[in-house]
């Protein structure tokens, strides 16, 4: 029986919160291993996660979840128990680049990511073989402006027959329907070339090299129906002079990228992010 799991709980901020909650875990034989909390003065938003594990073998998880609700009425309280044993489904999209599929699939491998990957799917068959050395399964929905309404559906049909729970655009080159984003609020994150100042378009990283940029970087981010505008979970740079040619930047960038994808599936993975309006509280 699995006896570790992680609480997040989210309420208008006000005193009494911790002790609430932490009294309640402690006579439920609960040891707190690891908490953090944030009270947002601007929103009066107070955000709570704490890993913690049953000791005594008394209790059960779900027989806590049972009795948390009662406790924390009061503090109208928007929270989730969540057992670190079960890992999360998710679905990886990926188009013809593969650093960053590539990245997910050794990090998996090794056990670094705490997650079960249902399936990839692509708008090109380029990376089938790299799929399916791994034992996944690869499913090839080519996208036209005349079929993208059906191969959206097919898509959401893959995430309910899966029971995905996060969706990861491995730089998958398609733009996601408003619908779409919609039907995948606060379950899918993308990663995206971030510059100062930012390039959009056909070959970015030629573009900075042309403006002489002094920094790289990437963003991961959870996906919007406003374009690479969503709220943001990780950002990675890189510090870059006059001597870098074109090709260097594009490897670089393709480091920055893997590495921000990486840390934001991590931590959407570990339970370590709550949304809010446009932005994001990440505990590290």
């Amino acid at each position: 029986m699995s006896s570790e799991f992680v609480l997040k709980a989210s309420c208008d901020a006000s005193s009494g919160i911790v002790a609430a909650v932490s009294s309640y875990l402690a006579e439920h034989d609960c040891y707190i291993s690891e908490m953090h909390q944030f009270d947002d003065e601007e929103s009066n938003r107070f955000f709570m996660r704490a890993e913690c594990r049953l000791e005594g073998g008394a209790q059960s998880i779900a027989s806590v979840r049972d009795g948390f609700a009662d406790q924390v009425a009061r503090f109208n309280m928007d929270w989730e128990m969540l057992d670190k044993s079960e890992p999360v489904k998710v679905l990886l999209m990926v188009s013809k680049f593969d650093h960053c599929l590539d990245d997910l699939l050794y990090r998996h491998r090794k056990g670094e990511l705490p997650m079960e990957i249902t399936a990839v799917v692509s708008n090109h068959r380029d990376l089938r073989p790299m799929v399916e050395r791994e034992g996944i399964r690869f499913v090839h929905l080519p996208v036209t402006k005349d079929n993208k309404a059906e191969q959206e559906k097919a898509l959401l049909n893959i995430i309910d027959e899966t029971n995905t729970d996060l969706v990861v655009l491995a730089r998958y080159m398609q733009i996601l329907s408003d619908s779409l984003c919609k039907k995948l609020h606060g379950r899918a994150i993308n990663i995206h070339h971030s510059f100062l100042p930012g390039f959009k378009g056909a070959k970015p990283y030629h573009q900075a090299h042309e403006r002489g940029v002094k920094l790289i970087g990437a963003t991961a981010h959870y996906v919007t129906s406003d374009l690479d505008e969503g709220p943001i979970i990780e950002q990675s740079v890189q510090p870059v002079n006059h001597t870098y040619s074109p090709e260097r930047l594009v490897a670089i960038g393709r480091d920055t990228e893997t590495v921000a994808l990486a840390t934001a599936v991590r931590m959407h993975l570990e339970h370590r992010v709550f949304m809010y309006g446009n932005k994001t509280v990440v505990f590290k």
